[in-house]
Formats: C-alpha cells, structure tokens, sequence
C-alpha cells in the first residue's frame, strides 16, 4: 500500500488558518482526493485567496463556522493556532484529528527528509546547507517555516531532498513525521507563552523531532546545550547521534580546535579555519558546522563544502549590516524576536552600540543580557507600544534612554545618539506584531529609515 492509499480514506478535511502553510495544505489536500474546507480568523491574503479559488476549494475568511469545521475526518490546522483554543478544544474533544502541515505533508512522500530546529539560527543553518546544496548541485526542495510550505512542495512534485526549518508549534502536530537528519541547535527559553510558562514543556516540544526517527537517521544537535544533553540523556533516541562543541574536543562530530572547525564523520576528517567563514561571531561558527556536519553525512566533497561555506552570504534581517553613514554602521538583526537571539548579537558587537529594542514581549527575562549590555551599549532606543518591561531592565545599565514608537522615529534617534566608531543594532528580542506585520517587515523598514537618514 502507498503512502497515499494509506491516508486518502479521510475523505473531509478542514484546513484551519489561511496563511502560507494551510493554503499549501489545502491544494496539496486537494491534489489528493479530499474533499477540502479552508477557514481563516482573520483576512485572507489575496495571493493565497486566489490559488484556492484556481483550484475551486471552499473557503471562508474573518471567522470559522464551527458546525462545518465539526464535519471533518482530519484537520490541519496553522502553526499560529494554539493546541488551547477553545475551538481545538471542541473538535479535539469530538474524537477529530489534528494535525500540522508539515505532519500532513510527509503523508504523502517517502524522500529524504533534513529538518532543522532550535530556538536561534535555523534559518542560517538552513540557509546554509541550502546554499551548499546547490552547489553540490543536489536536487532538493527548501522551506518550512521560511519559504515555501512543505505541503505546497510535496504538491509541486518530487524531489530527492525535503530541506525544511521547522518550529516547535509545527512539531507539536506531528505523529508521523520522520527526517532521515535531524538538527537541534539550542534550545533557551522561548514562546513560553504558548507552553503554560514551562520551559521542560518548551524542550519537549523541540524533542519531537527525534521521536520517529530510527538506526539509520541522524540527530545532529549541539552538545554545549544543558538543555538538550539533559533531555537527551532522558530519551530513548534511536538515531543516531552526531554531537557538535564549540567547547570540548569530540571523537564523533563536529568541533573547534585552534580556531579550526573539525568535523569527523565516516572515519574521514574536515577541518576549515573560521577565519575563511564570512558570516562572523561564535554563533555563526556552531551554525556552520551544523550546516557542514549534515552535508558530510550525505557525503557531499570536502571541496565542495569548503567552496559552499566561503561563499555563502548570510540572511537578511539577521545581522544584516545595512549602511556606514558618518563612520556608523547601522545593523539589521529584526529576525532576532528572543533574548537569546539578541544575546548573540551584542555579543559579537565590537564597537559601542546604540541599541534599539522592543516588541512584543513573549515573557521574556532580560536578566542574561545586563553584563553586555553593560560592557557593550552605550544608549537604547525603545521602539514598542508598551516599553515598561525594557525601561525596569535596563534604566540602570545606560546613561541613555529614549521611548519611540515608530521605527523612523527609533532611526532618528539612534542618529543623534551614534557617533563616529559606533554601531546602530536593531536587535528587539521581542516579537514585531505591536508595530509590523512581521519581522521582515520591520527590517524593511528599519533599513529605509536609514536609507532616509
């Protein structure tokens, strides 16, 4: 029986939230024989309104009919759901299943999947093995929580690799979900919000990833975290495993050693210095050898990751450097919606730093960043509708502190405050959606403000 036979006896699926995942769910749903339902809270974005209309699915928009959603075999519904809504309550209450995209997804395909996860720097690693990818010319798909949805991919046709970042809230809808590599690469407190306050139940979300993988899969995952060496201790992980430290020499795996990366896999050795990677900072370093441990695994060439790392350019919106005006370089780093996110970024400032932060807070606790704070940043911006949480953390560590709330008025500020020699980082350690739609289009604006200056 095939993976489709198997699954296409659920004949009414309901697909909850209209976005980039659930339209790709819709259409891939359809494509498959079922009779296909999509309802969206909110607005329907007109791209993703005009593909279910080519493929003539039933929708509705700014609101769901409960007793149509209550028809369904299967729902699938948007990672921005959470699994508490009264309405999943009541369907899940009714004996329905619920699933994710990506779990619904991977119903229907038996390729390779490479699935990254952590609570910072998956889109990089993710970036970066697909930049390696195609210069190893491999063919694969690239997506997940970034790009296209991998229910729109598996829609599109076949490929040979299934490259996807995935988050903690997509895990969290999986039962059958299986990538031949998985790579966790930390996991600090983050979405506490969606997961009662409790960090252990963060952890085990993340853990998912793992939970059908057998001997023949891999975890890569990141051995200087106490989180995830805690928890897998505590699991019974099948994979197998391919730690990588940036703090202790390893037999398997990846390593630093004399500020050389090591990556020691199938008995053979890669080792590149860091000073040849161009995406700079410690962090940086562990995502490249992530990035670099999974193509070894797929016995890519040496030379041809070699070639991959030295070439590849970075993410936007994550440590993005803009423009140097007057001997100021402003850096974009919108992606950075955690404390741990922005940890990085101070951490590899080596100028003082004007520094604007501020969003929405997702229980964050500031407490790690006030000694480079201190030794860092010489004022902060405040750019958010409610800045209490970040004025009681830092009032005391900087001389300078102003409350905007707009981001060109953020920039403005940032201008008079910066002198020659310095930086300007928006890194906000809180989510974009008092001010932005999104932190992409934050950055964007961040860096037409500075355009404008």
């Amino acid at each position: 029986m095939t993976v489709d036979q198997q699954h296409t006896d659920i004949k009414k699926l309901v697909v909850l939230g209209g976005g980039i995942s659930g339209t790709g769910a819709a259409l891939l749903g359809a494509q498959k024989g079922y009779d296909v339902f999509l309802s969206d809270g909110g607005t329907l974005g007109s791209a993703f309104a005009k593909a279910l209309q080519e493929q003539s699915i039933p929708y509705e928009s700014g609101g769901h009919s409960i007793e149509m959603i209550l028809t369904a075999n299967l729902i699938v519904k948007s990672p921005g759901i959470p699994d508490h809504a009264p309405m999943i309550l009541k369907v899940k209450s009714e004996g329905i299943e619920v699933i994710s995209e990506i779990e619904f997804a991977a119903r229907f395909t038996d390729e390779k999947i490479i699935a990254v996860t952590g609570a910072n720097g998956k889109t990089t690693v993710t970036s970066l093995i697909d930049h390696i990818f195609n210069v190893a010319n491999l063919e694969h798909t690239t997506g997940g929580n970034i790009g296209k949805s991998f229910a729109q991919q598996v829609y599109e046709g076949k490929s040979t690799y299934r490259l996807l970042e995935v988050s903690s809230f997509q895990l969290d809808g999986i039962s059958t979900f299986k990538p031949h590599i998985a790579i966790l690469l930390n996991i600090t407190p983050d979405h506490l919000d969606r997961y009662d306050y409790k960090f252990e139940n963060y952890i085990a979300s993340k853990m998912r990833i793992t939970m059908n993988q057998d001997e023949n899969d891999f975890l890569i995952y990141n051995t200087d975290d106490p989180a995830i060496t805690e928890a897998i201790k505590n699991a019974n992980i099948k994979a197998q495993l391919i730690p990588f430290s940036m703090e202790n020499e390893l037999e398997k795996g990846a390593y630093l050693l004399n500020n050389q990366i090591h990556i020691n896999t199938h008995n053979s050795l890669f080792t590149m210095p860091t000073e040849q990677l161009p995406i700079k900072g410690k962090h940086n370093t562990a995502n490249a050898m992530a990035a670099s441990t999974t193509a070894k695994l797929l016995q890519i060439r040496k030379e041809t990751i070699r070639q991959s790392l030295t070439s590849f350019e970075g993410v936007e919106h994550r440590l993005e450097n803009v423009l140097k005006i007057n001997k100021v370089q402003y850096i974009n780093d919108s992606k950075a919606t955690n404390v741990n996110a922005t940890y990085y970024a101070l951490d590899s400032m080596e100028q003082p730093t004007v520094w604007i932060v501020g969003g929405v807070d997702k229980g964050n606790n500031y407490k790690d960043l006030y000694s480079l704070v201190n030794r860092k940043v010489k004022a902060i911006v405040c750019l958010g509708t409610d800045n209490s949480k970040i004025v009681e953390a830092f009032g005391n560590c900087v001389e300078q502190m102003v409350e905007t709330s707009n981001m060109e008025d953020a920039v403005r500020v940032a201008y008079k405050l910066a002198t020659a020699g310095d930086n300007v980082l928006l890194s906000p350690a809180c989510a974009s959606f008092d001010l932005f739609q999104n932190y992409e289009d934050r950055g964007r604006q961040f860096k037409n403000a500075v355009r404008g200056l």
